[in-house]
């Protein structure tokens, strides 16, 4: 609700963002059984990875709260507004930084570009999906074609 109020601006200060949301606008907590917050992102947050991972594995166990990321990687020479943040990572580290966070959370870490999408869990939940059943496909036509051969 209060996210479509808000203007881009400011730093990547996850922590305060984060606990806004937990503690200030989670005031109907009780009447849901699980709840999602969506953290769309172009870079690494100003704390350190273990402090966040921490937090926010404390924050949704205690709400039932899973925290996804959209990581969107910028392409190289574009200025984001000219705000420098207060720590720097490349988009790998980035990744890797967010993917920690979102195993805390229970979440889902997707990672995209202007040239697509680099890694997504949904994805590859899918990707698994179809693997298994495609194994399951081949172990069925092995099964059929050697009863037909009995006969």
């Amino acid at each position: 609700r209060w996210v479509l109020s808000l203007e881009c601006k400011g730093s990547r200060n996850f922590m305060s963002a984060l606990r806004r949301a937990v503690e200030v606008d989670f005031k109907d907590k009780d009447k849901h059984k699980s709840q999602g917050l969506y953290l769309l992102t172009t870079g690494i947050p100003d704390q350190e990875t273990h402090t966040v991972s921490a937090y926010v594995a404390e924050a949704c166990r205690g709400l039932d709260l899973q925290l996804h990321v959209c990581l969107f990687s910028v392409t190289k020479g574009t200025d984001s507004s000219g705000i420098i943040p207060a720590r720097y990572a490349n988009p790998r580290e980035t990744a890797s930084a967010f993917k920690e966070i979102v195993q805390a959370a229970n979440g889902r870490f997707h990672w995209f570009g202007e040239a697509g999408i680099f890694e997504s869990d949904d994805i590859t939940s899918i990707i698994s999906e179809i693997e298994k059943a495609k194994n399951y496909s081949q172990k069925c036509a092995f099964l059929v074609e050697s009863l037909k051969q009995r006969s």
